[in-house]
């Protein structure tokens, strides 16, 4: 991650949720709220169906970071979010980030999670300590 400046792009993360990632979120976050697991639950309450657990996407946003960095998850040191729209399983989800103030080896960034042109993170900021 070394070099950035302000106003840089940090690489995008790509990553495609497979239809089974909900169920297994769930057992290992221990969330098994129906509307993530139980797609005629989901679509009972108004839903269009099961929709992925906002903190796996804010998941996303700190790989993303953390990639960037070399993959040393304890280059992030500070990660806020706004959730702000459902994800949905099987459908692609891009993480943005631009650099809004680089000193002394640290960046810090204003970062956007969207799926189909719809942020479902916006307003995120991340502190990543370069190596």
């Amino acid at each position: 991650m070394a070099g950035f400046s302000q106003g840089d792009s940090l690489p995008e993360l790509r990553v495609t949720p497979d239809a089974g990632l909900t169920k297994r979120y769930a057992a290992a976050s221990g969330d098994p709220n129906p509307i993530h697991t139980d797609e005629e639950f989901a679509k009972s309450v108004g839903l269009p169906g099961t929709i992925l657990h906002g903190l796996w996407t804010m998941a996303q946003v700190a790989r993303a970071h953390t990639e960037a960095a070399g993959g040393d998850p304890r280059s992030l040191k500070r990660l806020e979010v706004q959730f702000r729209g459902m994800g949905f399983p099987e459908q692609e989800v891009v993480v943005t980030s631009e650099v809004v103030e680089a000193t002394n080896g640290t960046v810090v960034t204003d970062t956007v999670a969207e799926q189909s042109g719809n942020q479902i993170i916006r307003n995120a900021s991340a502190t990543v300590e370069l190596g």
